[in-house]
């Protein structure tokens, strides 16, 4: 191997590891942009094959570089996205995310990376809701503390346009997808509870753990408000109440309903607010269920 060849393996070499390094955080970011681990990963992927490809001995801040292409590549998914579901005979728009599964015990270490900053379910049902752009500012000023005149070129706005749209998407988020309490015990204790009332078709201890305007979605779409709804709602689903097994869903405690034959029906992730249930988010969709990795409650 001549002098020039192994100068660009070495280069090449030192390319690949920095990418490495940022992975992790590029995961991240990508994750909160499309509520899919598995097209977040494509994302990371797109971003290495144009690294690959570019010429980057001009860029400083190869970390800014990378978050800026990952970002590029998830707005134009989302893009994609809406448009295709806007031409659907359904006219459905938004997608329901893709939960993290891990077993009660706790997260991984590569889940604790993924799901900093506490990524409940909650939230990526509200971010799914977003316009595209106004989700892009909130994820990277909010989210990761990206400047707004570097957010600004990748929505083709102005710094203060790109503010309104975080401004806008923070509004929405703070309205739909309350903060959770901070001691995940008492979480486990008041989500536990409520499967103990739920198996035992106790309307009264239901109420006593869903907070009076709790909110019950599934796939998305909001199918009960308040408490004596949602306890109605958890009452008449009581036959699978045998087949619910706790876990944590975005690393808050959950439950995973798997009737005998080992394929997951539902995943019910909580947001647990001053004591009480606040939210519920039942992700039922076939074709993401298929996608998550129930397994890893068996280990």
């Amino acid at each position: 191997m001549n002098g020039t060849a192994q100068t660009r393996s070495a280069d090449a070499a030192y390319l690949a590891a920095r990418f490495e390094e940022k992975r992790g955080h590029l995961r991240a970011v990508a994750y909160r942009m499309l509520g899919s681990l598995s097209e977040a990963e494509d994302a990371v992927q797109e971003a290495w094959f144009r690294l690959d490809r570019s010429d980057t001995g001009e860029v400083e801040n190869l970390g800014g570089w990378l978050t800026t292409v990952v970002a590029r590549v998830c707005l134009d998914q989302l893009r994609t996205r809406r448009a295709r579901r806007e031409e659907s005979l359904d006219g459905a728009v938004f997608s329901a995310p893709e939960p993290l599964l891990s077993g009660p015990e706790g997260l991984d270490p590569e889940q604790e990376v993924l799901l900093a900053d506490s990524v409940g379910l909650a939230l990526l049902v509200v971010l799914e809701q977003l316009a595209p752009a106004e989700r892009l500012a909130f994820v990277l000023h909010d989210m990761f503390g990206v400047p707004f005149d570097e957010i600004a070129p990748i929505v083709e706005r102005t710094p203060a346009a790109a503010r309104q749209l975080a401004s806008r998407a923070r509004r929405r988020v703070q309205g739909g997808a309350p903060a959770p309490d901070r001691d995940l015990r008492r979480q486990r204790e008041v989500v536990g509870a409520f499967m103990a009332a739920s198996r035992g078709g106790d309307f009264e201890g239901l109420i006593a753990v869903l907070d009076p305007d709790v909110t019950l979605r599934v796939d998305l779409e909001e199918t009960a408000l308040g408490a004596w709804a949602v306890a109605r709602q958890a009452l008449t689903f009581a036959r699978l109440a045998p087949y619910a097994r706790a876990a944590l869903v975005n690393g808050a405690p959950g439950i995973v309903t798997i009737p005998p034959g080992g394929k997951a029906v539902a995943v019910m992730g909580f947001t647990v607010s001053g004591g009480r249930i606040v939210a519920i988010d039942i992700l039922a969709d076939p074709a993401r269920l298929d996608r998550i990795d129930v397994t890893v409650l068996d280990n």
